[in-house]
């Protein structure tokens, strides 16, 4: 698998992660780490081990831009930007059904639900309830679905997917929330399947220079023959 490289300098390294791939894993097991590290040791022929800091992550059955940092200096500050929010992040995604015109909020409470990789909504007073917000606007809208940004405020686990889903509109292809269609090349099992949603562009302060930097990355090849029954796109 060939690393796609959207940004890089001497402190910060952008890719455009495929699904179904993880962001991380364990020894042995594929993952766009892994395969970020690699690349790093052959582009600069770097003896040893291959420092490299992952100050965020996407889901597996997710795409898009990840942000990934070369020193320890670069992963502080960019750790501490996600974690305060000052990273901002654009998701397009297509779900199932149509949404209202214009640009909508979505605020909830979420819990992660014991013992499984997924997350409900719950009421604010719930133990464990953390408040989650977007913002939503319809790109284009079709018979197969509608073509919508996604711009969370918040960075809760599944949070695009879970809200999205409780409104009626889960994302195509996410069978954990609710979608009755797939998405993507077949798979032959469920943690090798995609969902419609990609990371498509993220902005953060340069952790040396300051200076706010946007990177975009673009759809996975197969999207476009998904999208051509959405008008508009």
């Amino acid at each position: 698998m060939v690393l796609e490289v959207l940004y890089e300098d001497n402190h910060c390294l952008a890719v455009n992660k495929p699904a179904p791939l993880l962001t991380q894993a364990p020894p042995g097991i594929a993952s766009l780490a892994t395969l970020a590290r690699q690349y790093l040791k052959s582009r600069y022929h770097k003896p040893g081990r291959v420092y490299l800091g992952v100050p965020h992550r996407l889901d597996r059955a997710v795409s898009g831009v990840i942000l990934l940092a070369r020193t320890t200096k670069a992963a502080q500050r960019l750790s501490e930007q996600f974690a305060t929010r000052k990273v901002s992040k654009v998701y397009w995604g297509l779900v199932q059904g149509t949404l209202e015109p214009g640009e909508v909020v979505w605020e909830d409470w979420l819990r992660k639900v014991d013992s499984q990789a997924r997350v409900e909504i719950v009421l604010p007073e719930t133990p464990g309830a953390q408040r989650a917000q977007l913002r939503a606007q319809v790109l284009a809208e079709g018979p197969e679905g509608t073509f919508v940004e996604f711009c969370p405020q918040s960075g809760r686990m599944h949070q695009i997917r879970i809200q999205s889903a409780a409104r009626g509109n889960p994302i195509v292809g996410d069978l954990l929330y609710g979608a009755t269609t797939p998405f993507g090349p077949p798979a032959a099992t469920e943690r090798e399947r995609c969902i419609a949603l990609h990371a498509r562009r993220l902005t953060f302060l340069h952790p040396i220079r300051y200076e706010p930097v946007t990177v975009t990355a673009p759809l996975p090849a197969f999207w476009p023959s998904w999208l051509s029954h959405v008008r508009g796109t």
